[in-house]
């Protein structure tokens, strides 16, 4: 499910003033490569406003995402690094430096991409490769060795 990750939905060293401006860095790079609606941006947002910082799933990472009928077009994830973490205002996980957004088309594809992305991120040097991560390809590599993983080993 995460094969359509590629350089262009990648930020590195990005700079947010705050958790909006993070999850729209994030939601833009889905918009700019055909994955989502700018609905979807705002969507994300708004959940965040209504539901809180449940997305900070743990220390310095926040998976932002929003409903596929909020405008998702393609089953999709974005990295953003930030340069400066933020508060999102979770108890125990803020600051955040690594934003994923999801954009998934339906309720299956959702779980699938959240349980490929569980497994990348269930590896916590991975995280923190994704977080002092100086070039794209160094974050590619990190989910296409475990792209390779699934393949090896029946994921």
């Amino acid at each position: 499910m995460i094969k359509e990750l590629c350089e262009s939905l990648i930020e590195l060293n990005a700079e947010a003033r705050d958790w909006e401006e993070a999850v729209k860095l994030a939601g833009n790079l889905l918009v700019e490569n055909d994955c989502a609606e700018s609905r979807f941006v705002d969507a994300m947002v708004e959940t965040v406003k209504l539901r809180g910082a449940y997305i900070v799933i743990s220390k310095g990472l926040a998976i932002p995402h929003a409903r596929p009928e909020d405008g998702a077009k393609k089953v999709c994830i974005s990295i953003v690094q930030l340069k400066k973490p933020v508060e999102f205002g979770h108890p125990k996980n803020d600051p955040v430096e690594i934003v994923i957004a999801l954009s998934s088309i339906d309720s299956k594809s959702h779980i699938n991409l959240m349980s490929d992305l569980a497994k990348v991120l269930s590896d916590k040097n991975n995280i923190e490769k994704l977080k002092k991560a100086a070039k794209k390809q160094e974050v590619l590599d990190i989910f296409n060795f475990n792209k390779s993983l699934k393949e090896v080993r029946g994921y």
